[in-house]
Formats: C-alpha cells, sequence, structure tokens
C-alpha cells in the first residue's frame, strides 16, 4: 500500500517539475520578440464621403387619360422612343349617365340662347332698316329747333329774360346729342347683337362636340379624339402600366387620373443619394462626383453636384440629407432608370505628403499623439507627432518624424 501512495507522489512530483520547466522557459522567451519596424512614407490621401443612390431621369412624366374608359389597344412598349402627340394607346369611352345627360342639357341650352340670338338681331336689324328710331329722334331735334329759333327771336326784343331763351337752348343742344346718339347706337346694337349670336354658334358647336366626344369619342366637326392617349413630351418610355382591358379613370381636380404610361428623357439623368449629416457640411454645388454603378462593371461615371437638401431625414437611426448630381453620360454605355449606384464625393486631398499607418499611432488621454521610435535595438521611447488629414488608413505627418525615422508596427510581431 505504501508503495502505490509513494508512487503517485512521485508521478505528481514528475508532472509539477514538466510544468514548471515549461513555464519559466515559455515566460524566457517572451523577453526575446523581435517587434516589426516601418518607416514614414510619401504618398497622396483623399477624404472621401460615400452616398448611396440611384440613377433616374431628371423629370419623368406620367401620361394620363382625360377621360375615362377601358384600353382597347396600346401602340407602345417599355424601351421604344416618342415624340409629343404620338399615340400610347386607345381607349373605349364608358361615360357615365350623369356626364351624357349633362351633356345633352348643355346642347338643348345652347341652342335656344342661340333661337334667342337670332331673334333679337333680326329684330334689330328690322328697326334700324326703317330707322324708326332715327325718325323720333330727328323729329324732336326738328321741333327743339324750332322753339329754339322762336325763343331767341323774343330774347332778341327784349321781351324775355335770358335765362328763360337758355332753356330752350340747352333742350336744342340735348336733342342734337340724342340724334346723334342714337345714329351711332343703331350701328352700335347690330355689331354686338352680331357678335352674341356668333358666340351662341360657338357654345352650340362645342356642346355638340362634347357630345360627340362622349358617345363616339371623335367629334366630326373639329376631329378631334378623345379616346386617343398621345404622349405630351418627347422621350423613352419606361414603362406601360395598364393592359387591354383595363378599366382607366380620367384625370381631373379631385385625382390624377390613372398613369397609362411613363416617358422621360433619358439623356438627361441625374443621381438621387442621401449623405451622412457628419459630411453633408463640407458638400458644396459644382463638387465632381464618382459614380460607380453596380450593374456596370469596371467603369465609374462622373456628376456635378447640383442640390443639397436643406433638411435632413431620420434613418436607421441617423440623419441623412439627400442629394442631386447631374450625370455625365458616356458615348456608348445606355445607363437605365432605377440602376443602384454610390458616389464617392471627395471633400479633402492631400497630393504627395508624408505619411504613416493610422493604425501605428498611440493616443494619450489629452489627446497628443506619438509614435515608438526605435532609439537602439528594439528600444523604444515615445516620440511625439502632428497629424494632419486621414483617410481612415493613411494619415498626414504634419511635423516630429521623418522618413528616416524607425517606428514600432503596432498589434505586429
Amino acid at each position: 500500500m505504501k508503495n502505490i501512495i509513494l508512487g503517485v507522489v512521485l508521478t505528481l512530483f514528475l508532472f509539477l517539475s514538466i510544468w514548471l520547466v515549461s513555464y519559466f522557459y515559455s515566460g524566457s522567451g517572451a523577453s526575446n520578440v523581435v517587434h516589426k519596424i516601418t518607416t514614414p512614407y510619401q504618398t497622396s490621401i483623399t477624404l472621401k464621403s460615400v452616398a448611396t443612390g440611384t440613377v433616374k431621369p431628371r423629370i419623368e412624366i406620367m401620361i394620363t387619360s382625360q377621360v375615362s374608359g377601358i384600353v382597347d389597344e396600346i401602340f407602345v412598349k417599355g424601351g421604344d422612343f416618342v415624340q409629343k402627340g404620338d399615340p400610347i394607346a386607345r381607349l373605349q369611352l364608358v361615360p357615365s349617365p350623369t356626364a351624357l345627360n349633362n351633356a345633352k342639357a348643355n346642347v338643348d341650352l345652347a341652342r335656344i340662347r342661340l333661337e334667342e340670338a337670332k331673334r333679337r338681331y333680326q329684330q334689330q336689324k328690322s328697326i334700324s332698316a326703317k330707322k324708326y328710331d332715327i325718325q323720333q329722334a330727328s323729329t324732336q331735334f326738328e321741333n327743339a329747333k324750332v322753339q329754339e329759333e322762336k325763343y331767341n327771336q323774343l330774347f332778341k326784343d327784349g321781351v324775355i329774360p335770358e335765362l328763360e331763351y337758355l332753356q330752350f337752348k340747352t333742350a336744342l343742344d340735348l336733342a342734337k346729342t340724342a340724334l346723334e346718339n342714337t345714329k351711332i347706337g343703331a350701328n352700335s346694337s347690330i355689331i354686338e347683337l352680331k357678335s352674341n349670336m356668333d358666340v351662341a354658334t360657338q357654345e352650340l358647336e362645342s356642346a355638340i362636340s362634347n357630345l360627340q366626344l362622349l358617345q363616339k369619342g371623335v367629334a366630326s366637326k373639329s376631329g378631334q379624339v378623345a379616346n386617343m392617349v398621345r404622349a405630351t413630351v418627347d422621350g423613352m418610355v419606361l414603362d406601360v402600366s395598364v393592359e387591354v382591358g383595363d378599366a382607366v379613370i380620367e384625370r381631373n381636380t379631385f385625382n390624377d387620373g390613372t398613369e397609362i404610361a411613363e416617358v422621360a428623357n433619358m439623356q438627361d439623368l441625374v443621381f438621387e443619394g442621401n449623405i451622412d449629416e457628419s459630411d453633408v457640411g463640407q458638400l458644396k454645388k459644382g463638387m465632381r462626383l464618382e459614380l460607380t454603378v453596380g450593374a456596370i462593371e469596371k467603369q465609374t461615371f462622373e456628376a456635378v453636384l447640383d442640390y443639397i437638401s436643406p433638411k435632413g431625414v431620420e434613418e436607421s437611426g441617423s440623419v441623412k440629407f439627400e442629394i442631386i448630381a447631374d450625370v455625365v453620360q458616356k458615348e456608348g454605355v445606355f445607363l437605365r432608370a432605377g440602376y443602384s449606384a454610390s458616389a464617392d464625393i471627395i471633400l479633402d486631398k492631400r497630393a504627395n505628403v508624408l505619411a504613416i499607418l493610422e493604425r501605428d499611432l498611440m493616443f494619450e488621454d489629452d489627446g497628443k499623439v506619438y509614435v515608438e521610435s526605435e532609439v537602439a535595438a528594439q528600444e523604444f521611447e515615445k516620440k511625439y507627432i502632428q497629424v494632419g488629414l486621414s483617410d481612415g488608413i493613411n494619415i498626414e505627418i504634419l511635423g516630429g518624424i521623418d522618413t528616416s525615422t524607425k517606428v514600432k508596427v503596432q498589434g505586429a510581431m
């Protein structure tokens, strides 16, 4: 039994001895670690901000219909080029009973107004032809003239005072003016009534055309086609939103109507993106951007910053500001609407400056920056430096060390 206990003790002692030897050996080896050394170098440092967004046309026009109906035929598809006035789709009109009744009532009312205008015109024309009103005014003028001459002679003879004579003189002047106005008014009344009759005629034609458009989709007199949806601008058809048989609601004051198609000028593209609030203060209109489009490999596109939103929007806990930049297109490369893209915005740049990897810097609590400089083989001391622009990897050295300074590489052995 004693031999067994002695054997166990000796075994434990042996393992303990091996562990102690291994521990002290590894501890003595730590002091022999060789630290890597680097030196400052000349390079260019560019500080960039990245905005993510999409490429899209500056203006996208939604094509809608002026009347309600059912899509009967579609003449274009996405990618087609159209000019202003080109047909997009044809509708089969389905006017509401209320609209149809109102149109018929407007025709009846316009017809009544035209008949009344014709009657009044013919009546005034007949009166003017017989000159009844002019004859009456002329008779009144002649009577006033006789009275004026009579009382003028009495005044000259001293029979009546001047004040009494002036009453007849004034009556003569008024009769003369009334005669002249009657002559002028006769012609003016005819012209005015003729104009009213012409307006009533146009109103009737317009009411009839409107009724025909609702019933047939075509106005026979004007040739106007209401059931044809046409392009309002030149450009490319981006999307056709309806199919044959779909119902379409007209555009009016209360709603935008059903979108038939979307047309845009694909030669005038912009980049719309968002940038973090920490960088927006450094942006200025006219800055150059370098666009990278995810769908187009190994190519970048130039853009010019045109708009910076004055209002930020909170997004995922941070505030973002919208930016818009004009895209400079390349010949032979077609950019599609909706491409996702990222924009590198150069905020600051230093060319051919002394720099070091930012990872090799050390920082004190008071903000001072230093590196560990080698003064002898694997012996280091603090050396305070002044730093400038950083791109997150390289940092500009403004003073404190030069290209001959040997700097300890932090975190590498």
